[in-house]
């Protein structure tokens, strides 16, 4: 009798792990069927390199979890042009690729409606190499100010931002972001509006730029006044008031009268006259 009962309680499990089998199997066919082929980069791909066949490859992805605008095939990728910086494994985008027909370059990822031009900067200037393509910055413009007092013409250093949130596209020849290496260079390329182009061409014509690096999340737009050298070191004019009826002050100066000259001594001369036992002095 207790063998027949361990007879059938293995039975049982038999059937039970078969069954568990069986079904582990139904899942995994399931899971294996809800997958897609997405194109993804198996090398650093810098801002404006033109894609060829070893710089993706087509790996399996979840198909509920497919990226928008990705690519299930590599044939349409040759040739390509990108327009922004890709990592290892990450999926190639339709929004990451410049338009079809597109040369490589920086050309390339420049935005529609915009244009690039190149500032000269140096250490200081390049806010030390830390202004790289990707940030935004702020330019100032060092230059003087002509203000007319009474009838003359007064120069006035001064500084002011004539520019906000400016895109870097490169630094010197590099179009590549390498955000935890800053780099002296001597020219950075901004992708402005055509009407920015002229302020900084105007700007660097009239007087000397600065970068300034602003946080990249920063939209916040102000408006300043500039700062001249009199404001920056708090110099102020005394006013100069003068009222209509003002008579004019009138000071009296001290004269010193000249004193009278002495009158010469006339030098006398005398005799000594002996009389007797008396002597007497006889002058003429």
């Amino acid at each position: 009798m207790s063998n027949y009962r361990n007879l059938i309680m293995f039975l049982i499990a038999i059937v039970a792990a078969v069954g568990a089998v069986i079904v582990a199997s139904q899942w995994l066919n399931q899971r294996s069927e809800r997958v897609e082929k997405v194109a993804v980069a198996v090398q650093e791909i810098n801002m404006g390199q033109k894609l060829t066949s070893n710089m993706f490859k087509l790996i399996s992805w979840p198909a509920g979890n497919v990226p928008e605008s990705s690519f299930s095939e590599t044939d349409s990728l040759e040739g390509r042009v990108t327009k922004s910086s890709l990592q290892v494994g990450e999926p190639i985008l339709e929004s990451k690729l410049a338009p079809v027909g597109s040369m490589g370059g920086l050309s390339a990822v420049i935005a529609e409606g915009k244009r690039a031009i190149t500032v000269r900067v140096n250490d200081v200037v390049g806010v030390a190499g830390f202004a790289l393509p990707g940030n935004f910055v702020d330019i100032i413009v060092n230059t003087e100010k002509e203000e007319k007092e009474g009838k003359e013409i007064v120069r006035r250093s001064i500084s002011k931002i004539v520019l906000e949130k400016i895109l870097v596209l490169a630094v010197a020849q590099e179009s590549a972001r390498d955000e935890t290496k800053p780099k002296v260079v001597n020219a950075v390329t901004l992708e402005v509006t055509p009407e920015q182009a002229e302020k900084i061409d105007l700007a660097r014509s009239i007087g000397d730029l600065s970068l300034v690096l602003r946080n990249q999340s920063d939209l916040t737009e102000l408006s300043t006044e500039g700062i001249t050298k009199d404001e920056l070191l708090e110099f102020k004019e005394e006013p100069k008031i003068k009222a209509d009826n003002e008579k004019p002050i009138i000071v009296k100066k001290a004269v010193r009268k000249a004193a009278k000259p002495k009158k010469p001594t006339v030098q006398k001369e005398c005799t000594k006259v002996i009389t007797g036992l008396s002597e007497s002095l006889e002058c003429f």
